[in-house]
């Protein structure tokens, strides 16, 4: 497997650590209520990854057959079930709107943090060649 295949495998379990922790986190100082938005808001946005991943993998797979419409409907529905969900919430006021918004960032936090080790391995790699080595 390589490098960025391993980055690919790792990020969605990124982003389910960093929503999993900052829930927990936000639980554990008291904002019950932001934390359920902010769980909602994570959940949504790993999902809308999670399915546009599956279509773009099924696109670049398909040569030239034509993709699965599940996964069709799945990548055009994506965001107006994202939009529809939150305008719920916003109307309704059951959870904290700023909540929702929040946790709909953990998919970049998790980019970052795959950033970081990425960074980190790089580095690395480089502190082991000799001086004057081409990589």
């Amino acid at each position: 497997m390589t490098d960025l295949a391993q980055a690919e495998a790792r990020l969605p379990r990124w982003m389910a650590g960093l929503a999993v922790t900052s829930t927990l986190a936000l639980m554990l100082f008291g904002h019950a209520r932001f934390s359920l938005g902010f769980a909602f808001g994570s959940a949504l946005a790993i999902l809308n990854y999670l399915w546009l991943h599956q279509a773009v993998e099924a696109l670049m797979s398909a040569g030239e057959a034509c993709p699965p419409k599940r996964v069709l409907v799945k990548f055009f529905v994506r965001y107006p079930l994202a939009f529809l969900a939150v305008y719920l919430f916003y109307k309704t006021g059951w959870l904290p709107i700023a909540a929702i918004l929040a946790g709909l960032f953990v998919p970049v936090g998790g980019v970052l943090l795959e950033a970081v080790i990425l960074l980190r391995d790089g580095w690395k790699a480089s502190e082991v060649l000799a001086p004057g080595d081409e990589p």
